[in-house]
């Protein structure tokens, strides 16, 4: 077995829970559950096929409240309904001593009429996305109390559940970020305003959050969050904005930050004269605080150096859905088999049934060569590029 350091355990030491090795499986959008939110079998066999190696795997996101939904075949954690759901969930996940994160969310404004059956998504303000076909949102009032104890509540049926943790999504444009973000939240009261101001809902989520487990948690359990460093948005959140989000969030009793981004290694979208990786100046701010790293990272060389430079957990998401058996393979010094590319036929055997497989059976049939020359530099990167559109710009 090489001696990779990602492969060594690692200790959550507010927690005292300690993962098997560095590797995470992040969140992706898979859209298998039933169309009320529950588990189906097809996606708890896809979630036990490719857990077991990884020290971490966290779920595609689960919708807090109704309002909270953004898409169909989302997982849903919304009501006690859904515990044996999730349990069943849990236990998939629990391979080999792998642990199993709950994610969990409201879509707001990036979600739409039609799948909310009728009613109107909401947002920080009446505000619409700039992505095609959004919808005006309505603005958030006496619910945004209600809301923050969704996600109290949704972390109990974590618990219950039996997952080991959850995560706070507060990235890829949804509820949380619409809250932080100057571009959807154009409030004046205590919700909004100054950045301070933007970072309140946030940051009364992760309180909500800590308060439920510490009510309810009969075991360590862990909860960590996830951002977004930036929107192309003018107004958007700018990297500095984010600095004092991370500053504020390291003061919580957060047991990890999750950055989202299509490269790990990524520089600032805004500015050009930025030339130090935005995930070596986030660490840099939250010092002891455990980071997770993600996006683009694939062979055993791209997640050592993720480790080398000093961030914590390198996330393997697009090649985890080719290789359920990556940190298997490099355990077992078997790093010449690991798949780096899917055919068509073999998407039974991992497990991509349904939407999820119809995601990389599109991009396959606009002209992506799924099968072809799997170890190439080219080939990898036109796979990662096609995928990095399917998951919006990160894992």
């Amino acid at each position: 077995m090489a001696d990779y350091k990602f492969l060594k355990p690692y200790t959550f030491e507010k927690k005292g829970i300690t993962v098997k090795n560095r590797i995470v499986i992040p969140p992706m959008t898979e859209e298998m559950s039933f169309s009320n939110g529950e588990v189906t079998s097809d996606e708890l066999r896809y979630y036990h096929m490719h857990s077991g190696g990884a020290g971490m795997f966290v779920t595609a996101v689960a919708n807090v409240n109704a309002l909270g939904k953004g898409f169909e075949g989302e997982l849903s954690a919304e009501d006690d309904k859904f515990i044996p759901s999730l349990r069943k969930l849990a236990s998939a996940m629990h391979v080999n001593g792998t642990k199993a994160i709950l994610q969990i969310f409201s879509a707001g404004r990036m979600s739409s009429t039609a799948i909310l059956r009728g009613q109107q998504p909401v947002s920080a303000s009446a505000v619409k996305a700039t992505r095609n076909n959004s919808e005006v949102p309505r603005e958030l009032t006496e619910e945004i109390e209600q809301t923050i104890k969704d996600f109290g509540q949704a972390t109990r049926r974590a618990i219950e559940a039996g997952f080991d943790g959850v995560e706070i999504h507060g990235a890829n444009t949804y509820l949380i970020q619409q809250f932080f973000s100057p571009h959807s939240n154009r409030r004046t009261d205590k919700w909004g305003g100054s950045v301070e101001k933007r970072m309140t809902f946030p940051l009364a989520v992760v309180d909500e959050v800590e308060n439920i487990i510490e009510k309810y948690a009969d075991r360590p359990f862990l909860m960590g969050y996830r951002i977004s460093p930036e929107e192309i948005e003018d107004p958007g959140i700018r990297f500095e904005d984010t600095l004092k989000l991370v500053d504020a969030l390291k003061e919580k009793p957060l047991d990890y930050l999750h950055v989202s981004m299509g490269n790990v290694w990524r520089k600032s979208l805004n500015d050009k004269s930025v030339t130090t990786p935005l995930n070596l100046t986030i660490k840099e701010h939250i010092g002891d605080l455990p980071l997770i790293g993600v996006g683009d990272i694939q062979t055993p060389a791209d997640a050592e150096k993720v480790v080398d430079e000093g961030l914590d957990f390198a996330a393997i998401g697009r090649e985890s859905l080719r290789e359920p058996h990556w940190v298997q393979k490099v355990v077992a010094g078997d790093e010449d088999a690991i798949r780096y590319t899917i055919a068509p036929a073999d998407h039974e055997e991992l497990g991509l049934y349904g939407t999820f497989w119809d995601f990389l059976i599109t991009a396959f049939h606009s002209g992506l060569q799924l099968s072809s020359e799997p170890h190439t530099e080219e080939n990898r990167k036109e796979f990662s590029g096609i995928l990095d559109h399917i998951f919006g710009g990160g894992e």
